[in-house]
């Protein structure tokens, strides 16, 4: 018999990545779809929308962001994306076809626009599967337009249009709503990918995302696994404490970044991103953090200290090692309990993140507001190898406390 269609709820195998991040809270949040679109390379022309509903919707960038430069050498991807205040995601293939017209190759990709990232993994076989039909069978868009009928959300096209945009859905931020039948869903085997391939260098990207830099992971196509360790970036950075994270702006996970983004993204003082143009490296004013492959680097000298690894450091990356284990250990012999590793990486962080703040606001308000070394050994952290973590925190967050641990004299 045929091979039976993965559905979301079985386990995945470790590269089928289904769903992103979402917090499961007594509303579920609108379900709408505000564009589909199928976009093709022509060999004359390059990328172009092909085909879009609705006719009049602004698509422009759509084509390459769609379609990541460098994706010609791959069979098949899928892209997370932004779009003005929406958020997009297509699925790519490339067919072989014996035509000079097309120089052998068929290239397109089928997406969806949505106000939210959270719920369009949801859509991912659909997408999948529309992309195969349109390399097959091109022009017949009925099952498209069928889809955005049953989908379209409605978007209140009132006077001053562009105040009554949907909100923009950033990472789901948990510090906003503390429920204690909350959910946390994801890719499944995202966070243990992410983990995998990060190694201990994912305690530096943590600081870096507390720190709420701009960091952008570059990486040769397919391009889908890096748009979940964006993702996954963005979940290292969670805070539940009232009355932090205020002042500061959210961890926005940008998704897939081109040229064409470089305007959008020189006004951004925050965001994770990723992209398959080695070009960004050169302007360095776009970014803080270059992360390239699994080498983490940032050009600025007063975040040097921060790429290294200390001692506190391997001590949570053990902690967090050893809690997976026990995890993997607790699922094996207790079948109905099945808490799953991305939920148990994402408190493992967002714990870390309240102990900090806790301490910080507790000393901020104490008579003397002096943090020590046993404050900040308390906090999980190193006192002299983040020492200057610890005053970029204190700054970013605008924490009023006196940092009195020595400078280490000597390296």
């Amino acid at each position: 018999e045929p091979p039976r269609r993965r559905e979301p709820e079985e386990p995945a195998a470790p590269e089928v990545l289904l769903q992103p991040g979402r917090l499961e809270l007594g509303d579920v949040e609108e379900d709408q779809v505000v564009a589909v679109f199928v976009v093709t390379f022509d060999p004359r022309s390059g990328n172009m929308v092909e085909w879009c509903l609705p006719q009049d919707i602004d698509l422009e960038g759509v084509e390459f962001k769609s379609m990541a430069s460098g994706s010609h050498k791959i069979q098949s991807d899928f892209i997370y994306f932004r779009k003005g205040p929406f958020f997009g995601l297509a699925c790519f293939a490339n067919m072989p076809v014996e035509s000079e017209l097309e120089r052998g190759a068929r290239m397109k990709s089928v997406g969806i626009l949505s106000p939210s990232y959270t719920l369009l993994y949801r859509y991912m076989h659909f997408l999948e599967n529309q992309v195969r039909h349109q390399l097959e069978m091109p022009g017949h868009y009925s099952h498209l337009a069928a889809f955005y009928e049953d989908k379209k959300g409605v978007l209140h096209a009132g006077p001053g249009r562009g105040s009554s945009l949907p909100p923009v859905y950033w990472l789901p931020s948990i510090h906003r709503y503390m429920y204690p039948e909350m959910k946390i869903t994801h890719p499944a085997g995202c966070m243990s990918q992410f983990i995998k391939f990060f190694g201990e260098q994912i305690l530096i990207l943590w600081k870096f995302a507390l720190l709420r830099k701009r960091i952008l992971i570059f990486s040769p196509p397919p391009v889908g696994v890096v748009c979940y360790r964006v993702y996954c970036c963005c979940c290292l950075a969670n805070v539940s404490l009232p009355g932090i994270g205020g002042t500061i702006p959210e961890s926005k996970p940008f998704f897939y970044v081109n040229v064409a983004d470089i305007e959008s993204l020189e006004v951004e003082v925050s965001y994770v991103a990723c992209t398959t143009e080695k070009i960004f490296e050169q302007k360095r004013e776009l970014y803080d953090v270059y992360v390239d492959n699994q080498n983490v680097k940032t050009h600025h000298d007063h975040l040097q200290p921060l790429l290294k690894i200390n001692s506190a450091d391997r001590e949570k990356y053990r902690r967090l090692n050893e809690q997976r284990q026990m995890l993997l250990y607790s699922q094996e012999v207790e079948e109905d309990y099945n808490p799953c590793e991305e939920d148990l990486f994402v408190l493992f962080f967002l714990e870390q993140n309240n102990r900090i703040f806790q301490t910080l606001l507790e000393v901020s308000a104490s008579q003397d507001k002096t943090l020590t070394a046993e404050h900040a050994r308390g906090m999980g952290l190193d006192p002299q190898g983040d020492r200057s973590f610890l005053l970029d925190l204190l700054e970013a967050y605008g924490i009023d406390v006196m940092l009195v641990i020595d400078n280490p004299c000597c390296p």
